[in-house]
């Protein structure tokens, strides 16, 4: 097993899981979706492309940078049915997002197919974004130092931070079988719409000096 780094930031990004109707809302890092949706982006892969290679891939996020939790408020007009029939005037709707985040985010899998992710990042077929199309990168999200034989926890721990911060506990999420959080934001499909879930932990990790270290896991 192999693992694979990526940089998500930008001014604004999304990463919702039950998103309905006129309420958009935000996690408050990326999710296992978002990331894999993103990446069949650079590979070119259409929305009813298989996805049991990266869908099969355990996924891991350093928070670097917690960003701030921010609303607006949208109106459409003239809104249709995707039938074609038009139901009402206007429709209006609040979406969250983050302002300012920056995320390391590690998948970890079979060298090869990691090996096509980062050629894919460095040479997209389609345009990449953090969550929804109006939120591109601000930096490459490949690394090219990010593919490593390290294991997914050390490569999350090890790698330099991405952007300075004070010496505080960094939030780390990772893909465990026997985390006690479920998301339910693994893609089975994604031209149907079908999603199942994984388990996750939340530890936290602090700085001193240059050295990273794990103080503690967290259940919430």
């Amino acid at each position: 097993m192999a693992t694979l780094l990526l940089r998500l930031q930008a001014p604004l990004q999304s990463w919702g899981i039950s998103s309905h109707f006129n309420m958009r809302e935000t996690c408050r890092e990326p999710t296992k979706s978002g990331v894999i949706g993103l990446i069949c982006a650079a590979m070119g892969r259409p929305r009813n492309f298989p996805l049991d290679d990266l869908a099969g891939l355990r996924m891991g996020v350093r928070v670097d940078r917690e960003g701030i939790l921010m609303k607006d408020w949208h109106i459409a007009q003239n809104v249709y049915k995707a039938s074609g029939a038009k139901t009402k005037d206007s429709e209006t709707s609040n979406r969250y997002y983050l302002s300012d985040a920056v995320f390391l985010v590690g998948l970890e899998g079979k060298r090869k197919v990691l090996e096509d992710i980062q050629y894919a990042l460095q040479h997209p077929i389609w345009n990449i974004y953090l969550g929804r199309k109006s939120f591109p990168p601000s930096q490459p999200v490949w690394l090219a130092d990010g593919l490593s034989e390290e294991d997914l926890e050390n490569a999350l721990k090890s790698y330099p931070l991405l952007v300075p911060r004070a010496a505080s506990p960094i939030r780390l999420i990772l893909e465990q079988e026997t985390g006690s959080i479920l998301r339910n934001d693994v893609p089975i499909s994604f031209a149907q719409r079908r999603f199942m879930s994984r388990n996750v932990m939340v530890t936290y990790m602090t700085l001193t000096g240059n050295a990273q270290e794990e103080v503690r896991d967290e259940i919430i």
